[in-house]
């Protein structure tokens, strides 16, 4: 046994009160105490998370925390925190006062845990400030959201091995509880971890009863109140696919007597906290929810997770699934399941696939905008002008980072605000000589509205050339001194541009193939979806092979599919025949606004309800027609069109 061993065992008791690891921890662990990266790839609820907590208490330097949600930064945060380990969080919600603590505390060496969201990163405030911080351990929650081939794919997560290296972490934790064995190799590759620093410790629960009930949509609902009379006053989650069902199912348990909230994206921030807390403490023991809801959701009583709707994917399935019955007492986890929901499910796919033409917008944008090796944009700007989502267009732009046409440089806010806390002569006052002078420059050029200073880059770049850094540095000095209040916003991205005379119609057929590669996959894994709910072998198993888990049972024995019921979802009923006349009808609005006919992909999209910028910007939902054909496969309404 490794020398370590007694030493983590100690750790393990003094800050958590265990006195033994479970499956896969110690391996993990100790490959991070032997100067190793390391990926865990453990089910939901198997204690993933004790790696890296345990780690940062053993490890010399501050362990930095990338997570996906500010829920599961908050829900750690308590954790470590009741655990006496000093950890923070630097977030969206904080004021300003309260991250300048944080940021102090770091650079005191007070904080072992610090927890972010990768958009932090992109943070030039953030990422001077952790560059002068000793780092051991970057974690990555989530990590499959790094692979293009994973069911969460972030495009933001690629620029993690970049980021490690300019902040030079020694090593890396990749956390995930559902990677396939091809996100696993690509996870792999992008930090350089070893076959042998993998630890996968499986995906098969004994205590999880999984069933397919394959019925009609006419016969969920009566279906939903006989489950949830099975656990009377238990914790149970009800997975829907849109917001508005949510509303109406969590309406309809209400009438029935039972204490049920609908949770969802579209509701306030604190109206959703408030829901989560009152479904924690069993004030509100049924969700009907999203996939908004879940993650950080750690309670261990939920009896029943009932998905009303099909999940998004295989993937999405099992991270559902897996939140029921952490206490390892029997859950049960059942899909009311058809084929009715199945065309929303694809319209979500084909609306991240931009069109040729959009591509070959961004690119003529490239090609023009280029100076001096470097092209300026911001997202917002280029996604409303290209009609590109935001996140396929940040994917876009990865797989031009990918090609060597475009570095990533770095990003700045290219608006300044201040307000004044002092007279300006009280604030010159801090300051001699050529400071002085310089911090008068910055206020000469600022424009002063009704109580707010707007710093003015161009005017004074022309004055000061190449001093753009020191001007920030100093607003940023003199924010943290709170003799002004500092706000930032329009980020601005700069890229170092290869090659500005590519050409752009052979570049943009490459690149929408592999947008169409990626839109190839995605409903491919649509379709093994539908193959693992009707298996004819042991569904736990069926599912467990999926991950590339060789080793659970071949058959559970408490499976429907072992108990001799494999499920057949019912086809969506036959939907009315398209026609002109009804097409031209649902357009009106539409084409009224334009003041054309749209072309058909715009169309097909307003039709099936699937968002565009262009879309946005017109309040498309506002208008008759939107969405009124969601029930219908989007290619063939866009064929139609």
């Amino acid at each position: 046994m490794p020398p370590q061993s007694s030493v983590l065992d100690a750790a393990l008791a003094k800050y958590f009160g265990f006195s033994g690891f479970r499956g896969g921890q110690r391996e993990v662990l100790q490959a991070l105490l032997d100067g190793h990266s390391a990926m865990a790839i453990f089910p939901t609820g198997s204690g993933k998370s004790l790696c890296y907590q345990l780690a940062a208490t053993q490890l010399p330097h501050l362990t930095l925390l990338i997570s996906p949600l500010l829920a599961l930064m908050r829900d750690q945060l308590a954790f470590l925190q009741a655990k006496g380990i000093a950890a923070a969080t630097i977030d969206s919600t904080q004021s300003r006062d309260e991250a300048q603590q944080v940021m102090s505390d770091v650079r005191a060496g007070c904080i072992k845990v610090l927890m972010v969201s990768v958009e932090r990163l992109k943070n030039e405030r953030f990422r001077r400030f952790i560059a002068e911080v000793p780092l051991s351990l970057l974690v990555v929650d989530e990590a499959h959201c790094i692979s293009e081939w994973g069911h969460n794919f972030r495009p933001d997560y690629l620029k993690l091995p970049q980021y490690r290296a300019q902040l030079n972490i020694p090593q890396v934790l990749l956390l995930t509880a559902t990677a396939t064995p091809t996100v696993m190799q690509d996870m792999a590759r992008r930090f350089a971890i070893a076959p042998e620093h993998i630890t996968v410790t499986g995906f098969y629960r004994p205590n999880l009863h999984l069933h397919v009930r394959a019925m009609a949509q006419a016969d969920k609902n009566t279906a939903l109140l006989q489950l949830l009379a099975r656990t009377p006053g238990a914790a149970c989650v009800v997975y829907v696919t849109q917001q508005h069902t949510a509303e109406i199912l969590a309406t309809r348990l209400q009438a029935q007597g039972i204490a049920a909230a609908a949770y969802h994206a579209g509701l306030d921030s604190t109206l959703r906290e408030q829901i989560q807390d009152d479904f924690m403490n069993g004030t509100t023991p049924v969700i009907v929810a999203t996939i908004a809801f879940g993650m950080g959701i750690d309670k261990g009583n939920i009896r029943q997770v009932i998905h009303y709707d099909l999940p998004k994917s295989v993937e999405n399935y099992s991270q559902e699934i897996g939140r029921a019955g952490r206490d390892g007492e029997t859950s049960l986890c059942t899909l009311l399941g058809n084929r009715d929901g199945l065309h929303v499910l694809e319209n979500f796919v084909y609306g991240d696939t931009p069109q040729l033409a959009s591509i070959e917008h961004v690119l003529q944008r490239i090609r023009n905008e280029a100076q001096n090796g470097q092209w300026e944009m911001t997202l917002h700007g280029l996604s409303a002008d290209s009609n590109v989502r935001q996140l396929p267009l940040k994917t876009l732009l990865v797989y031009l980072e990918v090609q060597g046409l475009l570095q990533a440089q770095y990003s700045y806010y290219s608006e300044y605000r201040f307000q004044l806390l002092e007279e300006e002569d009280t604030l010159l006052a801090h300051f001699k000589d050529e400071r002085r002078e310089f911090v008068a420059a910055l206020l000469a050029h600022s424009k002063l509205g009704r109580s707010w200073y707007s710093f003015d880059f161009e005017s004074f770049l022309q004055a000061f050339p190449g001093q753009r850094q020191r001007a920030v540095t100093a607003l940023e000095f003199m924010d943290e001194r709170g003799w002004l209040t500092l706000e930032t916003k329009q980020m601005t991205e700069v890229y170092a541009v290869s090659d500005a005379a590519f050409d752009v119609a052979s570049l943009a057929a490459s690149l929408h193939a592999q947008f169409q590669a990626r839109e190839d996959s995605e409903l491919a894994r649509l379709q093994q979806m539908l193959v693992l709910f009707e298996t004819e072998t042991c569904l736990s198993y069926a599912l467990a092979s999926y991950f590339g888990d060789t080793a659970a049972p071949a058959q559970c024995g408490h499976c429907l599919v072992c108990r001799g019921k494999p499920a057949r979802l019912p086809a969506a009923p036959a939907l009315p025949a398209l026609t002109a006349d009804n097409l031209q009808t649902a357009l009106a609005g539409l084409t009224e606004k334009l003041g054309h006919v749209p072309a058909p992909h715009l169309a097909a999209c307003f039709l099936c309800g699937i968002t565009l910028p262009l879309l946005t910007k017109l309040r498309a939902s506002r208008i008759a027609g939107f969405g009124q054909l969601a029930a219908y496969p989007f290619a063939e309404v866009r064929a139609y069109c």
